[in-house]
């Protein structure tokens, strides 16, 4: 099975521009240059990334050669797809830290080894343009109404789009001319909720150059009903650790939906699609299993096969009912979370992320969804002594997966 059909056969293809021509380039033979675009808006990568940076392994793997883009620039201003706001706006030095982050995670995925990938950073071409003739150049060969229309302003329109992002779609589309005629880029890769974006950058290449380079989008990683996997009760699921612990990030997939679990199998690893196939057979409780691996390989992939271990060995442990394993996540209590040498079990849900505020804590506790060291709590009052904790961590418990220990430092 060549590349093409690979991406295709796992769920990560949705849109082409042309996909003959593309099936074409990527099985002939040539080593192809690619690339896909990454805007730094936080210090971590996340799911999102997660899944291309995966399609970018597959084509490297198959002899391909990416170029990952670090958007120093169009970060500036920021992507409006998908977004009801105007976002964040970054200082250079925020986008800078942020881009030193995201190449250091990325090179589990991705060997990034002399000739065999490329980075760079949009803000080399775009901080310097003379804006006058960036209009006349480029500028020109880009129809409002055309651009208006589009599914990534869309949304926005409703609410108010600016001017400043209006201006997005065109520094996106000029990133694939200058690849193109720097590096010989060919290909843009992105997700699907990008296929405006791409088509920019490909029409722009023919006009401007008269260069013929193709799109193709990926599908988006979504849950049973449609909505964008990767988010928690604590926030987006992250590549960092100091974000999203391994132990947390391993019960994320170890608790998908039964209809989900084959999906991110084929998304989200590498195993065989051979072996796959087998656990598509699988119904009830036997998807456990296929789950199990499902985080374990995820994991693995993102943390290293040592913190996947210790991650599957905690999970069955804590389910076994023992409080053992070292990746469980544990929030070190400082002297200035007690008062009077203690801490009631509203606060220590709130600081341990179980409960994001003392009156959803208190409703959790009123529920009877907490329990402390596999005792229910049924007392809002209740508090542990800081001596105690230092001597021994107490293991809260949300509901029936959500798990967090509590200690004090000394």
């Amino acid at each position: 099975m060549n590349v093409f059909e690979e991406l295709q056969a796992r769920g990560l293809v949705a849109q082409m521009t042309d996909p003959e021509k593309i099936e074409a380039l990527l099985t002939g033979g040539e080593q192809v240059k690619f690339y896909i675009g990454f805007d730094p808006t936080a210090d971590s990568l996340h799911i999102g990334h997660f899944v291309q940076a995966k399609i970018m392994a597959h084509m490297q793997r198959a002899g391909h050669i990416p170029i990952a883009l670090f958007g120093g620039g169009t970060a500036l201003v920021g992507d409006p797809t998908g977004k009801t706001d105007m976002r964040k706006m970054l200082t250079r030095e925020e986008l800078e830290h942020n881009i030193t982050c995201f190449r250091r995670q990325m090179v589990p995925f991705v060997d990034f080894s002399e000739g065999k990938a490329i980075t760079v950073n949009n803000a080399d071409w775009l901080l310097d343009l003379n804006y006058l003739e960036f209009l006349r150049d480029i500028g020109v060969h880009f129809s409002v109404n055309r651009m208006l229309a589009a599914e990534c302003y869309k949304q926005r329109l409703e609410r108010g789009l600016s001017f400043f992002e209006l201006n997005y779609m065109i520094m996106q589309s000029y990133d694939f001319l200058v690849l193109n005629r720097k590096y010989g880029c060919r290909l843009q890769m992105g997700g699907d909720d990008q296929w405006s974006n791409l088509i920019g950058g490909v029409e722009l290449c023919r006009r401007r150059d008269g260069k013929e380079v193709y799109a193709m989008t990926s599908q988006l990683l979504l849950t049973a009903d449609g909505k964008k996997m990767g988010k928690t009760e604590k926030g987006a699921v992250w590549i960092n650790r100091a974000r999203t612990s391994p132990y947390d990030f391993f019960q994320y997939w170890r608790n998908v939906k039964d209809a989900e679990v084959i999906n991110c199998m084929k998304m989200l690893t590498f195993l065989p699609l051979e072996e796959i196939a087998q656990y598509e057979k699988l119904e009830g409780a036997a998807l456990n299993e296929a789950k199990e691996l499902l985080a374990f390989e995820v994991t693995k992939l993102v943390h290293g096969e040592m913190d996947a271990l210790q991650s599957k060995e905690a999970a069955r442990n804590l389910f076994a009912g023992s409080q053992t394993g070292g990746n469980i996540p544990t929030a070190v209590l400082a002297q200035e979370d007690f008062t009077d040498g203690l801490i009631d079990i509203l606060t220590a849900l709130t600081r341990t992320g179980l409960a994001k505020s003392k009156s959803e804590a208190r409703r959790l506790v009123e529920q009877g969804a907490v329990f402390a060291d596999g005792k229910k709590v049924d007392d809002t009052a209740l508090c542990f002594a800081r001596e105690d904790l230092f001597k021994a961590p107490v293991l809260l418990k949300k509901g029936k997966k959500a798990f967090h220990k509590i200690a004090a430092e000394g």
